[in-house]
């Protein structure tokens, strides 16, 4: 029972920790799915770069305080504020790597050949078909974003770069010492993963609002998402009106 209590307890520290964090966390959210393919950037500097490290941190903070299984790390918030620690002392090819880890996507020659593949049956598989097309070109978004990011850094020299970050970092609030207790915070009991009935409904309910947001595309759309959307049957069928294949009508006749 004191356990339950604490838990509870606890909950609420977290969902009110995340009530003052939810509207950047909606920012940061859209950011980082435009960056990662949802738009097409026309420039991203140097302080873009680092909002989109500031942005996943952001991301990270929500799973932790809603207490999102940790399976999948999919943000690395952690490192993220490792990587700008670094790079405000001239470490950039951490970045670059971490950078091509998010972002290059390797993959046209396999989603052309199954977009071909969709296209070139007898009854084509329109659905597949354009999904595969759509897929595509996030994925091309996304290479040609981490193009414009490393197009900013590499036309820097070093102390250039190096103060575009540190000024940038501070507009963010992560100056090294910041870093530090930001980091430090990450290990509190209030980042910790404690399974909720209250974390989880809420989780679910911010993710709704943002992903309402984010899927909004024409291609998005419900009807364009796979063949399986179809319109629904109206009124519907009854549940026991449903044929069963190989029924067999049972009796007590001889």
């Amino acid at each position: 029972m004191r356990t339950t209590q604490t838990n509870l307890s606890l909950a609420e520290q977290k969902l009110a920790a995340f009530e003052q964090l939810q509207p950047e966390f909606e920012r940061c959210f859209n950011f980082v799915q435009d960056i990662q393919g949802q738009r097409r950037l026309v420039a991203l500097p140097v302080s873009e770069t680092v909002r989109y490290l500031h942005s996943l941190w952001i991301c990270e903070c929500k799973d932790r305080l809603l207490s999102v299984s940790k399976t999948i790390p999919r943000y690395e918030g952690s490192n993220c504020l490792k990587l700008l620690q670094r790079w405000q002392t001239g470490a950039s090819s951490e970045v670059i790597a971490f950078l091509q880890h998010k972002l290059d996507g390797m993959l046209f020659a396999d989603l052309t050949s199954q977009i071909e593949l969709a296209r070139g049956t007898r009854t084509m598989n329109k659905g597949a078909f354009e999904r595969l097309t759509h897929g595509r070109q996030v994925l091309l978004n996304r290479d040609i974003n981490l193009t414009q990011a490393f197009d900013a850094i590499f036309a820097l020299s070093e102390q250039d770069l190096i103060q575009e970050v540190q000024t940038a970092c501070g507009a963010f609030g992560h100056r090294p010492e910041q870093i530090e207790q930001q980091l430090a915070e990450m290990e509190t009991p209030l980042y910790a993963c404690v399974p909720h009935q209250l974390l989880a409904q809420r989780n679910m309910l911010i993710m709704n609002k943002v992903g309402v947001i984010v899927m909004t595309l024409p291609d998005d759309l419900p009807g364009k998402r796979s063949e399986s959307v179809i319109p629904a049957r109206v009124p519907a069928l009854a549940f026991a009106e449903y044929v069963i294949s190989d029924y067999r009508e049972l009796t007590d006749a001889p």
